[in-house]
């Protein structure tokens, strides 16, 4: 009995953090399908007005005017051969917080017109939170209006601005606004990964394969004793 002991006390532990490791993916799972849902419906319904503290995703209307002069680039991505950014301006509004706006991608060399509307505008987009900054952030450039981190706090203490609302806003595409108008805004609202069913079946046949290997073990173990 003493041969079997530790074998099976040092595949339990092993067991049990495979099974927990797939447990919390299973979990993990059914809390972005909600997410997921949550911006099906967003997406598929009319804009609500911006109000408090919404959450991420949510899609909404606000009403202000873009104070354009103080617009910074955010990121830096490639579309194609061309290098760009995004372009955030502050939204001025009545009453209450500067909102940062998203307004598109435009590239860094510009050849092209970008549009900037004057005096008050609605902004239909969807509300994205504050990025995480941490020692592998890149490094925000505010003398050149340059940043890698969304940060509301940062970038609108770096243009002058009141506090402004703790999260952006993304703008969306006008109706029939054309592939070629700048800033390039967002067409659809953003899809999060959903990788976590492949994440638990790996862990729970990692922890299947175990208790069969041991089981196999022990059976053969006994029936080696037996003889």
């Amino acid at each position: 009995m003493r041969r079997f002991l530790l074998p099976i006390l040092a595949s339990l532990p092993v067991l049990a953090a495979l099974i927990a490791l797939g447990t919390w993916q299973v979990q993990r799972l059914h809390w972005k399908l909600d997410i997921l849902g949550r911006i099906a419906a967003a997406e598929s319904g009319p804009p609500v007005p911006l109000a408090g503290s919404p959450p991420p995703y949510s899609k909404v209307v606000v009403t202000g005017r873009f104070d354009h002069g103080r617009e910074v680039m955010l990121g830096i991505e490639l579309r194609g051969t061309t290098l760009g950014a995004h372009l955030v301006t502050p939204l001025l509004r009545a009453d209450a917080p500067p909102l940062l706006v998203d307004r598109g991608w435009v590239p860094l060399e510009r050849s092209q017109a970008i549009d900037r509307p004057e005096g008050e505008a609605a902004v239909t987009g969807y509300v994205r939170g504050a990025d995480i900054r941490d020692w592998n952030s890149p490094r925000d450039d505010p003398a050149a209006r340059r940043f890698y981190v969304f940060d509301p706090d940062v970038i609108g203490a770096s243009l002058g601005l009141p506090p402004p609302a703790p999260f952006g806003l993304v703008a969306l595409a006008a109706p029939g606004a054309g592939p070629a108008t700048l800033p390039a805004a967002a067409r659809s609202l953003p899809r999060p990964d959903n990788p976590h069913l492949g994440y638990a079946i790996t862990w729970y046949g990692l922890a299947a394969a175990l208790a069969g290997v041991l089981a196999s073990f022990l059976l053969r173990s006994r029936r080696e004793h037996a003889a």
